[in-house]
């Protein structure tokens, strides 16, 4: 989040620090004064997921065609005025910065609730001022950037500080991000994405220099000015005492403005000595009982390789050690290189810290019938985590309590995040026993890419369909994986929701982004938005287990743009439930209406040897619904299964209680407790999915890209 106050200060009363730059000019003068050399920007890719979502459609559960068409031409026009660019996302979640990662969250929480609350009253999108980012955004704009071509790194500690020491190493033209931590950072110059006008490369450049010459203060003071005004490790509401004691000693007879907080703040350190005795007598003015060194730490986290500040003792430089317990050097530095490269997902934050972070999802915490993502996938990535940690299948509960733990801080509804469930990780129930990394990783042959695509199965407990699986295009064999693991999960989920979400991955595949923009959503269905943001959470899910299992899928066949599109879905969503008829649902497509009708059995095969009833539940729809569809028309697509519906006990009991019990309620955290349904052996597999190329060698698997 930066500094506190200080982004409003130099926008609103110092515009000297606010410089104007044409980054094709920016390049040339760098070219000149570097000896030709190619000018690069680093970017703080997460500052940027506002800017680069520009779709006026944010509900439904993301326009990810119109969203990488968008990320393109960013793209273009830095190469046009020839600009490099690197990418940076956050990688882990420090330990530091972890109160403020769960104020944010607990925030967040309360604006989805409004946003839904929004769409419940008026049946619309909620206005821009209410935008909140589509679910897995952040992930997947990461594979989105490496899938065209881009350099993408993903960070070991909190990326700003990444961000800031590789463009001071690498001798960057400039960080391009929304923080006001990089104007303390010593670093590169700072260009703001929210001011830049892609047409004519144009964008404000905050300068370090003018804000250090209007505030009277020198460039290594900022990181002591920073903390005095509040950062991520030195709490805002530690410091209102202070402030106010500042504001007082104020001189002027005019009413404050809350801009002058940074002016009075900075004057207040002027007084002092640039040393550690300095800092120190600093420190005690803020009359605060927390830890004392709180000061020296925030001044510490802004030292990037090499420096060093007067306010700290010389010996004193900022820690970059990395701690992983994991046995196997070979693998751990494997998934570590992996993750660096934005390569996998999960694995290395697993592997080195046993430790995983979710943040905020679009879904209506009230709608009792539908549980949190969060929830809805914990067996799968119980089966994942047992992959990565090869938890061994256990006959007996006891053996079962001794298996490995992972810490999870997943948003989910009546979750504080005071403290992380500590989830077990349960190896997947397969014919021979868990394969360890070694052999998923490190071994070749039509063999291996077998076991590794049952491994893949496993995981979502549907190893034994690895043969109808197998005969599918691999993008439609992960959707459909995904969607037969919601279905046998959520037992609220109906014959016309498993419709829509059929439907649409269907029709999407021919659709250009230009096409999927122009469609009219008649009105917004609070259901349908969390069904959305359900399914593409899913596909997250569906790229950690391909991480974990040595990519048995090329990882672009598994992003959001081969499979889905919100607006697309939310009115297969409303014609569904408006019981129209299969070919109005397939848009008269007779190729469409055979390959729904093949994939529908699949799905009904599968759900009647898992025990699964679905039934026909059409909801009403208020005003806007489609027109000319009848309810009435024998062609109305039938139920697969009719029957009577489970009773459901609790909002948590949308589980479907023989299908992968392992674990599923927040709170529960005794594997021997709960079971498993019988998984019988897998057939052989059909050699039309085509695997991901892989390179031998020690270095690992790597996933595909074209």
């Amino acid at each position: 989040m930066g500094v506190r106050g200080l982004q409003s200060f130099v926008d609103h009363a110092c515009p000297a620090v606010c410089v104007q730059v044409n980054l094709k000019q920016m390049a040339e003068s760098y070219q000149s004064t570097h000896h030709g050399r190619s000018p690069a920007v680093v970017v703080d890719a997460m500052s940027c997921l506002r800017y680069w979502y520009n779709s006026e459609s944010w509900v439904h559960g993301g326009q990810w065609r119109e969203y990488l068409k968008r990320l393109k031409a960013f793209v273009d026009a830095f190469a046009g005025a020839g600009i490099r660019l690197v990418f940076f996302f956050d990688g882990v979640i420090e330990q530091k910065k972890r109160h403020e990662w769960v104020k944010r969250r607990l925030k967040n929480n309360r604006e989805i609730a409004r946003i839904f609350q929004c769409i419940k009253a008026k049946a619309c999108q909620p206005g821009r001022e209410m935008f909140f980012i589509p679910s897995g955004l952040a992930t997947f704009t990461r594979f989105a950037l490496k899938s065209i071509g881009l350099e993408t790194i993903c960070s070991l500690q909190e990326a700003d500080y990444e961000i800031a020491s590789y463009a001071r190493s690498e001798d960057c033209m400039a960080i391009l991000g929304q923080d006001t931590d990089y104007l303390v950072y010593d670093t590169a110059p700072y260009l703001s994405i929210n001011k830049l006008h892609l047409d004519n490369m144009v964008t404000i450049m905050y300068s370090r220099e003018q804000l250090c010459q209007v505030l009277g203060l020198h460039v290594t003071d900022l990181p002591v000015l920073a903390c005095l005004l509040g950062n991520d490790v030195v709490p805002e509401n530690m410091l209102e005492r202070f402030k106010r004691e500042c504001l007082a000693r104020h001189l002027s007879s005019s009413p404050t403005r809350k801009q002058e907080v940074v002016s009075v703040v900075a004057h207040f350190l002027s007084g002092f000595s640039r040393s550690q005795d300095g800092l120190r007598e600093v420190q005690r003015s803020l009359q605060c009982r927390s830890d004392e060194n709180l000061l020296e730490m925030g001044v510490e986290s802004y030292l990037l390789p090499e420096q060093y500040s007067p306010w700290l003792p010389h010996s004193k430089k900022p820690s970059t050690t990395e701690s992983a317990t994991y046995p196997d050097l070979q693998i751990l530095q494997i998934s570590r290189d992996q993750h660096i490269r934005a390569e996998s997902f999960m694995v290395y934050n697993v592997l080195s810290a046993g430790e995983v972070y979710c943040s905020n999802t679009l879904e209506d915490d009230s709608d009792t019938e539908l549980s949190g993502q969060a929830i809805v996938y914990r067996p799968v990535r119980q089966s994942i985590y047992g992959v990565l940690l090869e938890a061994k299948p256990s006959v007996q509960s006891g053996a079962a309590r001794s298996c490995p733990t992972v810490k999870e801080w997943f948003v989910y509804p009546g979750n504080s995040l005071q403290h992380p469930d500590l989830v077990p990780a349960l190896a997947p129930e397969l014919p021979g026993g868990t394969p360890d990394l070694q052999t998923l990783w490190l071994t070749e042959g039509p063999e291996v890419e077998k076991l590794r695509f049952s491994m893949f199965l496993a995981c979502f407990g549907l190893q034994e369909f690895a043969e109808e699986m197998a005969v599918l295009e691999p993008p439609l064999a992960a959707a459909c994986c995904l969607l037969i693991y919601i279905t046998l999960q959520v037992t609220t989920l109906c014959l016309e929701d498993v419709d829509a979400y059929l439907a649409q991955v269907i029709c999407v595949r021919d659709k250009p982004a230009d096409i999927l923009a122009k469609i009219q959503v008649p009105r917004v269905d609070s259901r349908a938005v969390h069904l959305a943001s359900l399914f593409v959470r899913g596909l997250t899910v569906l790229v950690s287990a391909n991480s974990a299992c040595g990519f048995p899928f090329k990882m672009v066949d598994l992003m959001p743009w081969e499979v889905f599109d919100g607006k697309l879905f939310h009115v297969k969503y409303l014609q569904s439930h408006s019981q129209c008829t299969m070919e109005e649902l397939l848009e008269k497509k007779e190729s469409q209406i055979q390959r729904f009708q093949e994939l529908r059995l699949l799905l009904r095969t599968t759900c009647e040897q898992k025990k699964r009833i679905i039934q026909s539940k059409p909801r009403p729809h208020g005003p806007g619904t489609f027109e000319g569809l009848n309810p009435h028309s024998s062609d109305v697509h039938q139920p697969f299964q009719l029957g009577q519906r489970e009773s459901h006990s609790s909002r948590y009991s949308t589980h479907h209680p023989g299908y992968q019990g392992r674990c599923p309620w927040p709170g529960t955290s005794d594997p021997g407790k709960t079971g498993r349904g019988s998984q019988p052996q897998m057939g052989p597999r059909n050699k039309r999915l085509q695997l991901a190329p892989r390179w031998s060698g020690p270095q690992g698997p790597r996933p595909g890209w074209n």
